[in-house]
């Protein structure tokens, strides 16, 4: 498990093709590793990763299989790419952000920016189904960090938009100050967030069934939808 606070920003150093896979090594801000064995998992870019060697004080190498590259970022990292980076957590460690898995479920467009002072904001769409679950002051990991949403729009398809402001710091600890207006980004669904809402849909459709075609309508004539209605109540982060 992992708690979404990025620990640092990691560097392509090296990367190798092999049967069924793709090797990295990434190159590690100093001390990171300390402590690190082989077999531990490590979140590269919200990707939960597995050390499978260590290389000098500050270096480890992972391999990622075709599906996983397939699914995330992680197929477009080169040498000398920066990744967000974060090892797990540990027993009785303050949860800082919220619990992840480091399972990516859908990748998203960066799709723009806006800098007003002291703030970085970025806008980034989600296609569906995976809109449905994202909710303004809800969270969200986006490569790796907990973020709490702003804004967030669904359009009648499922997909949509949502909006994260970053402060100096988060920009300081991670990579979201070099990307660019069409990036890829990896996404992981606030988990509880997702059973809430799936639960309600569910009892929904078993409770409504015929009805559910002209209860849709009434909600769309209002400007609403079911995933609205679904929506999860509002909870202080911490």
């Amino acid at each position: 498990m992992f708690t979404g606070i990025v620990q640092g920003i990691a560097t392509v150093a090296a990367l190798a093709e092999r049967p069924g896979l793709r090797s990295f090594r990434l190159q590690f801000p100093p001390g990171f590793c300390a402590g690190l064995a082989i077999g531990a998992s490590v979140s590269v870019d919200g990707v939960c990763l597995t050390v499978t060697a260590l290389h000098g004080a500050d270096a480890a190498d992972f391999d990622v299989m075709r599906q996983s590259l397939a699914l995330t970022t992680l197929a477009g990292l080169r040498e000398g790419s920066r990744v967000n980076v974060e090892r797990a957590a540990r027993d009785g460690a303050e949860i800082g952000g919220h619990p992840l898995s480091g399972h990516v479920d859908a990748m998203a467009t960066l799709a723009a920016i806006r800098r007003p002072e002291n703030n970085h904001v970025l806008r980034i769409a989600l296609p569906a189904p995976w809109m449905r679950y994202v909710f303004a002051k809800g969270y969200i990991a986006v490569n790796g960090a907990s973020l709490t949403v702003a804004e967030a729009e669904r359009h009648s398809g499922g997909a949509g938009w949502f909006e994260v402001w970053l402060i100096p710091e988060t920009l300081r600890m991670t990579t979201f100050g070099d990307k660019h207006e069409g990036d890829a980004l990896n996404i992981e669904i606030e988990r509880s967030t997702q059973v809430f809402v799936d639960t309600v849909r569910d009892a929904l459709d078993e409770r409504l069934g015929p009805l559910l075609p002209a209860l849709r309508s009434l909600l769309g004539e209002r400007g609403l939808s079911l995933d609205e209605l679904a929506a999860p109540p509002k909870l202080p982060r911490g």
